[in-house]
């Protein structure tokens, strides 16, 4: 797949961050592909099937070979509980429903979602085998794994047959406030794996609008954050512009995901990703940063 350096995130259409207009999620999906975008990630977990739901609305009027489309398998909920089944079956009934919901007769990338959560010998023996066998039969064009605990993506790739695994997603962990992404990119280009990095503003952190109140990171480093977006917006730049561009400019990675539902802030966000990268704001960003550099957080 060749996909442009920034990609349509489809969590927002669930209502995950905010409330949702679901008519202008629609139209952000289409402001998307008519500005160059060409890929599409999505989710049966994200608003617990609602994501899915918009997207397969906003997908009916949309020529099929204008987009890569990208769902998961693995993590799921229901009447907001949230579910975990990394079963084969489970697999493979979450693409046909997946599918049913998007309105397509296939799916270019299926990746388990969210590996950190599962049992890695259940993914490498049941959830992979099970997704490669409707890849065989053409149900999906390609395999890929997401998760947040970088280990675990060498841990899987490292049991399993070569080809196996030919994606992964991974977030947060190729921003401003943290590149660690960036030790493991020699191991994925030697697997042939492509790289999909995914939350540019570190779930809301390197925003003007602030940290939300339910984001994972420790105290001290939403402090550091707070700082930067001063720091930027006192330069007249918008921290997002510096995310935005910091992200895209690693050509070995393959593309970086963001997610809205206002169709100006698609348009923003390719705007930013062509504006040339300040290098020495990016520097002083990267100093404020300095004391917790690289700290992350436990997903939940």
């Amino acid at each position: 797949m060749k996909v442009y350096k920034v990609s349509f995130g489809a969590s927002s259409l669930g209502g995950v961050f905010h409330s949702l207009k679901e008519e202008t999620g629609i139209e952000a999906v289409h402001t998307a592909i008519d500005n160059g975008i060409n890929f599409i990630d999505v989710s049966p977990y994200y608003g617990h099937l609602k994501a899915e739901t918009v997207l397969g609305k906003a997908l009916k009027n949309i020529e099929r070979s204008r987009y890569y489309l990208s769902t998961k398998v693995g993590r799921y909920g229901k009447d907001g509980v949230n579910t975990w089944d990394y079963s084969g079956r489970k697999a493979k009934e979450s693409v046909y429903e997946s599918m049913e919901r998007l309105n397509v007769d296939y799916i270019d990338l299926i990746n388990i979602h969210d590996i950190e959560f599962a049992d890695l010998e259940q993914i490498c023996k049941e959830t992979l085998p099970a997704l490669t066998a409707l890849r065989d039969e053409g149900v999906i064009k390609h395999v890929g794994i997401t998760n947040l605990t970088l280990r675990h993506f060498k841990y899987v790739i490292d049991h399993v047959p070569p080809g196996t695994v030919e994606s992964i997603l991974s977030f947060c962990h190729y921003t401003l406030n943290d590149d660690a992404l960036a030790d493991y990119l020699d191991y994925f280009e030697a697997n042939h794996i492509g790289v999909i990095n995914a939350s540019p503003y570190s779930m809301g952190l390197l925003t003007e609008r602030g940290v939300p109140d339910w984001h994972p990171a420790p105290a001290a480093l939403k402090r550091l954050a707070a700082k930067a977006v001063a720091f930027c917006q006192s330069r007249g730049i918008s921290i997002e512009q510096l995310a935005v561009g910091f992200s895209v400019a690693n050509s070995r990675i393959a593309t970086t995901l963001f997610s809205t539902t206002n169709p100006e802030n698609v348009l923003k966000t390719i705007r930013y990703a062509n504006t040339p990268l300040d290098m020495e704001l990016l520097a002083e960003v990267q100093k404020i940063f300095e004391p917790g550099f690289r700290d992350t957080w436990v997903n939940s």
